[in-house]
């Protein structure tokens, strides 16, 4: 277990531009992705669906849709702090608006268990560890 802070700056991130109005930066880590997106207006992503990730979106600026192909299409609309869970549907994304939308996603494999409670409940407090004001350095 990792007891230090690890910073991955925007610089070390694979940068990749998609060629279909997405670009990308991807942070890896060895149990969980971070991306961050920008879907270029009117912008149409592949179909596509996973078979052992999950993935999940925050939209942080502009609206993005979200089709769903189960047994007919549905089509989700959402807005900045709005977040989806795609499961394993076929999915795509779209951008159908004259705004770049940003949106970060997480992508994990999830081990089949609910740990709900221990997200909730993992936060040990620390006290007399030169952590008040006085001690930090800026």
């Amino acid at each position: 277990m990792k007891k230090q802070c690890e910073i991955q700056r925007l610089n070390d991130a694979i940068e990749v531009d998609k060629g279909d109005g997405t670009h990308v930066y991807y942070h890896i880590f060895p149990e969980y992705e971070i991306h961050l997106n920008e879907i270029m207006p009117h912008t149409l992503q592949q179909w596509h669906y996973h078979s052992q990730i999950e993935e999940v979106i925050l939209v942080n600026e502009g609206q993005l849709t979200c089709y769903e192909d189960n047994q007919g299409v549905k089509k989700h609309i959402l807005f900045k702090g709005d977040v989806i869970c795609v499961h394993q549907s076929i999915h795509t994304f779209a951008n159908e608006t004259d705004q770049v939308v940003q949106m970060t996603v997480l992508r994990c494999v999830p081990q089949g268990k609910d740990q709900r409670q221990i997200m909730k409940n993992d936060k040990t407090p620390v006290t007399n560890n030169n952590q008040d004001k006085k001690g930090i350095k800026e």
